[in-house]
């Protein structure tokens, strides 16, 4: 009864409402029960209702009045049109590797590899004793903490022939992510309007990078094996550049890997033109057969520009990474360091070290292989039934991806939406060329959450190509 009473009294107080002006004040509640004959719970309950809906407001020891409909003005922001002129360079919208997705989709887009891959635990007590010690409170050197550059000095030199001189502590400068360095190399060792070398395909924040360094991208076509030594000598001769930027171990996108020779090959190339070769070793961690050689293993002479990142294989949370060089270079790249960041957290690089120096590192990283190895064959498996249309014509032998290139005329922005639609999330191929796409690709992540949908999100992106392929 009371509700009954209640939604009547509502009902003619909107109706009171809608004639009246805004701000006009409501009678009290004295004079509403008076006038419906109702008791105060039945005639508050009845203005809360009005108060939910937006139609009334309350104001303390003033009363209750009719809610006033502010239309809110758009901001105009026109002037900072001509404040900001145009930008410098193309500023690109969010890749597909960083969106964030609901839980009940499909995920073969991300460039990080799922939580059960981390060493969580690791992490977690690493960060913990990192809070409890002095580096919670201090202030690292600009170039990182020693013990730090110790470890990333090692770990290159355990790699480097007899011959070759390694390495040392003082060619090490860490960095917040791998992804700083490159914008601190392509600055401070190209510079604004000169030309830099790129494989293509390649890193699409290699790309982003070097688009807001304001350096010219010139790219040097590259395959499974790498790219051709003579097409780089050719791009090195018609372009003056000095700087090559490759991906020698498990490049993203593609998964290739340099042979051996390769290594030497284009090193003599970048030599005999006094250039630098930037390599990015990000996958060092995820071998899944083999051992990824770095081709700064084999250089002492300064040509070789090593980045190691320890953010994807430790944690997300944990962006610490290391750049190697030496001479005047590594003194520009710790000058244009210090200028955008001053230093690392060292509440970070103590977590960092921690983790890395554990006996249980090395015992996660062979876990890792198998695991990382079970999920690539599953998704090759899943790709290969479902999705025939693919070419797949490389297996990587380590990294977090498969790429696909599919048939001539393929709609990729239509297919990723297709794909989407029915509970896929994958990333179209064109991120990841510096210049135009040589065709139709896709990157699947083999690294993502719930492995056991592989096989469902393979069939969606079959049936998603035979749609338009039909």
């Amino acid at each position: 009864m009371n509700d009954s009473s209640s939604a009547r009294i509502a009902d003619d107080l909107r109706k009171w409402i809608a004639t009246a002006a805004p701000g006009a004040r409501l009678p009290s509640t004295r004079a509403l029960v008076a006038r419906h004959q109702a008791g105060p719970v039945t005639v508050q309950r009845a203005l809360r209702t009005l108060l939910d809906q937006g139609l009334i407001e309350s104001r303390p020891g003033a009363g209750t009045f009719v809610r006033a409909v502010r239309t809110a003005r758009p901001a105009d922001y026109g002037w900072q049109t001509a404040a900001l002129g145009s930008p410098r360079a193309r500023i690109p919208a969010i890749p597909t590797a960083l969106r964030s997705t609901p839980h009940d989709v499909i995920a073969l887009h991300s460039g990080y590899p799922d939580r059960e891959l981390l060493p969580e635990r690791l992490v977690r007590a690493a960060l913990t004793r990192a809070a409890r010690s002095d580096a919670a409170v201090s202030r690292p050197p600009v170039a990182g903490r020693p013990e730090l550059q110790s470890w990333f000095a090692r770990e290159l030199a355990a790699a480097t022939p007899a011959g070759v001189t390694p390495p040392v502590p003082s060619d090490v400068i860490v960095l917040p992510g791998s992804q700083a360095g490159l914008s601190s190399v392509f600055r401070a060792l190209a510079g604004t309007g000169q030309p830099l070398l790129m494989e293509s395909p390649t890193y699409w924040g290699a790309i982003v990078a070097a688009q807001q360094a304001g350096v010219r991208v010139v790219p040097v076509p590259s395959g499974p094996a790498g790219p051709d030594p003579g097409d780089l000598a050719r791009a090195f001769a018609e372009t003056s550049a000095r700087l090559f930027y490759a991906q020698p171990n498990y490049a993203n996108p593609t998964g290739a890997q340099w042979p051996a020779a390769r290594h030497d090959e284009v090193l003599e190339v970048v030599r005999g033109h006094g250039a630098f070769l930037v390599e990015d070793d990000w996958a060092h961690d995820f071998a899944i057969t083999g051992d990824p050689a770095p081709v700064a293993a084999r250089d002492d002479g300064g040509h070789v520009v090593y980045l190691r990142s320890l953010t994807k294989s430790v944690s997300p949370a944990v962006r610490v990474a290391a750049v190697i060089a030496r001479g005047p270079a590594r003194d520009r790249i710790l000058a244009d360091r210090g200028a955008e960041s001053m230093y690392v957290s060292s509440l970070l690089q103590a977590a960092a070290l921690d983790i890395v120096a554990q006996p249980a590192w090395q015992t996660h990283l062979r876990g890792l292989r198998h695991h990382l190895g079970a999920r690539r064959d599953q998704l090759v498996a899943a790709v290969r039934e479902h999705v025939p249309q693919a070419n797949l014509d490389h297996v990587p032998a380590g990294g977090l991806n498969l790429w696909l290139r599919l048939p001539d005329g393929t709609d990729l922005a239509r297919l990723a939406t297709d794909c989407e639609a029915a509970g896929l999330i994958i990333a179209p191929g064109t991120e990841w060329f510096p210049a135009e796409p040589t065709g139709p690709f896709v990157r699947l992540n083999y690294a993502g959450p719930n492995p056991a949908a592989f096989d469902e999100g393979a069939r969606i992106l079959g049936r998603a190509l035979n749609v338009q392929l039909s």
